[in-house]
């Protein structure tokens, strides 16, 4: 039986197309961090997916942009190229490769080769906190790789969900939170806007 195909406008596969030439992907990158293969990367890309994309192709393009399917459809576009930006490491491809050349752990080693995709998402400082995280007795070898990489991405869309919050009219509420939060983590520190007791 085949997949139903999404309903979704023809503008998504221009939407998705602008994000991935955010990101910097070329046809063949995209296909392959996507996870779709290479016919449908190029309608994408060119613009030429003149019917509707399969729901199993927007979710797949989701998941390799970093986002919900529900976000990629329904939030425009100028919300979402920071997310790119902010997400893509700014060395790319040469960053990737300082990560493997330096990585001498094992542990770390093995975790890149057999997850190239996540660690192509790793910003520079991810990275260069794996980096510093190696040694015979240091985090990575007592606790794992994959808990400290799982840990980094959990990070990275919380910070992706608080920039889109940010730019809404829920920023005072944010800000509330993020306040309460940080007096429980952080207590004693009076923040600038404060008066002194």
């Amino acid at each position: 039986m085949d997949e139903p195909i999404a309903t979704d406008p023809p503008e998504l596969a221009a939407k998705i197309a602008r994000l991935v030439e955010e990101r910097g992907w070329n046809q063949e990158e995209f296909a392959r961090i996507a996870r779709v293969n290479r016919h449908t990367a190029r309608q994408i890309l060119l613009g030429s997916a003149d019917r509707s994309l399969r729901n199993s192709t927007i979710l797949a393009c989701a998941r390799a942009l970093g986002l919900s399917v529900s976000d990629l459809r329904a939030r425009p576009l100028e919300k979402l190229l920071p997310l790119m930006r902010d997400a893509q490491p700014s060395d790319g491809e040469a960053g990737l490769r300082r990560l493997h050349d330096q990585a001498t752990q094992p542990e770390l080693v093995a975790w890149l080769e057999r997850n190239p995709d996540r660690a192509r998402r790793l910003s520079a400082d991810d990275r260069d906190e794996l980096l510093a995280l190696q040694g015979a007795a240091g985090p990575l070898k007592t606790f794992g790789v994959e808990g400290f990489v799982q840990r980094l991405e959990r990070r990275r869309k919380i910070v992706e969900r608080i920039h889109a919050i940010a730019g809404t009219e829920y920023l005072d509420l944010l800000e509330q939170i993020v306040d309460l939060i940080h007096d429980r983590v952080q207590p004693g520190q009076r923040r600038p806007s404060e008066p002194r007791p």
